[in-house]
């Protein structure tokens, strides 16, 4: 989160009230997803998957996604 200049107000807000735009089902130890939110006006994906028993959330990465390999949308993944 350091390296990208993330507060960890602005993670929080973006597990919570983010869209998830991908699962990922079968990734282990535990099933993931992929979420998009802001922080103020940029977009942050972050990947976070939930370990039940213990309720806990695991944030594997959290990033700016690149606008060379998303559409503007930051939700679909471009072909360019």
């Amino acid at each position: 989160m350091l390296d990208w200049d993330v507060s960890v107000v602005a993670l929080r807000r973006v597990i919570d009230n983010g869209e998830v735009i991908e699962d990922y089902p079968d990734d282990e130890p535990y099933p993931s997803r992929l979420i998009l939110g802001w922080d103020e006006r940029r977009p942050l994906h972050v990947v976070a998957a939930d370990q039940t028993e213990t309720e806990e959330t695991i944030v594997v990465t959290v990033y700016e996604p690149n606008r060379s390999q998303w559409e503007n949308d930051f939700r679909t993944r471009s072909d360019r």
